[in-house]
């Protein structure tokens, strides 16, 4: 990191992970090239957990390459009276690998809605039964956090 006067220790990383409600990942397509897609993430200590279709131009690239990079801006605050921003930031680099275990898609799947939609959870169940077996969830484990805050 080149402003070390910015650089936040990792639970302050983690911290900015789990209020963001995504994510954008980065990885390199079949051909290649870059590609990047914005997912909504969960985290479970190490793990980030994200769910999608079960083809696709993401899970191709995943599935070649399973390497990522993911880049999750919080709090970012435009000054009215100086050329800069105040922010917060965090990036992840890490392995995805598809979620086999039922139990783990669901818990993850669970921990999702639990973020994003709390006040739908009643309809969780019947929501899993209706979509598991055409939902896929995909685990990333987290190898390097770092984060930075400009304040």
């Amino acid at each position: 990191m080149r402003r070390k006067d910015r650089e936040m220790p990792e639970e302050f990383g983690l911290e900015v992970i789990d209020e963001c409600r995504y994510g954008v990942a980065a990885m390199t397509d079949t051909q290649g090239e870059p590609y990047a897609v914005a997912l909504n993430l969960v985290r479970d200590g190490r793990t980030l957990y994200f769910h999608c279709a079960a083809e696709g131009k993401k899970v191709e690239a995943l599935r070649r390459d399973p390497r990522l990079c993911i880049s999750f801006v919080g709090s970012d605050q435009p000054l009215t009276d100086k050329f800069t921003t105040l922010f917060e930031s965090a990036i992840v680099r890490g392995r995805a690998s598809l979620v086999e275990d039922e139990a783990e898609k669901i818990h993850a799947l669970r921990l999702l809605c639990e973020k994003l939609t709390p006040a739908n959870m009643p309809a969780f169940d019947k929501a899993i039964e209706r979509s598991l077996n055409r939902t896929a969830v995909w685990r990333v484990y987290m190898e390097e956090i770092t984060a930075k805050r400009k304040n």
